[in-house]
């Protein structure tokens, strides 16, 4: 699994921009960007819904869990996993190899509209995380670590 790149505040606004236009043409309540270890990248909508954090962690292990099924029948992975509630709805789908979208809806939408305007969400969040991926690769955001200058000396106390 790759690491997130190093996001700046323009990197930032772009993934946000993504998640909100989806969340307006699918009229659904949250979406949330999330590595497969269950790390929050980015979020867009209602976060008062629910606690981010561990909806996070329990869908990268619905997906890891899922991932091993499909396996078992001859699959590579499913990409995309639907759970209806009575009022509340989630749907996750993979964006690349390494990030998944959950996105949180109601009854004011479809399963149908989410998973249509979700298709097109994914594709555009892959290559804003390709780019990032990329720039980061060429040292495109400056940040760089030597760490041929880090040695086992005491810093505090007396040795």
């Amino acid at each position: 699994m790759d690491s997130i790149p190093v996001l700046t505040i323009e990197d930032v606004a772009h993934i946000d921009d993504v998640l909100q236009d989806y969340l307006q043409k699918s009229e659904s309540d949250l979406a949330v960007i999330i590595d497969k270890g269950g790390n929050v990248i980015s979020q867009s909508g209602d976060h008062e819904i629910m606690d981010v954090t561990i909806i996070a962690a329990l869908a990268a292990g619905s997906f890891a869990a899922t991932k091993e099924l499909a396996r078992r029948i001859g699959e590579v992975e499913f990409n995309a996993l639907y759970h209806q509630g009575n009022g509340s709805h989630i749907f996750m789908n993979s964006v690349d190899e390494d990030t998944i979208m959950i996105t949180v809806f109601g009854a004011q939408t479809t399963v149908g509209l989410v998973r249509f305007y979700s298709t097109g969400a994914c594709q555009a969040m892959a290559n804003v995380l390709k780019n990032l991926r990329e720039k980061s690769n060429r040292g495109g955001h400056g940040f760089q670590f030597d760490a041929s200058d880090v040695d086992a000396t005491q810093i505090f106390g007396k040795a």
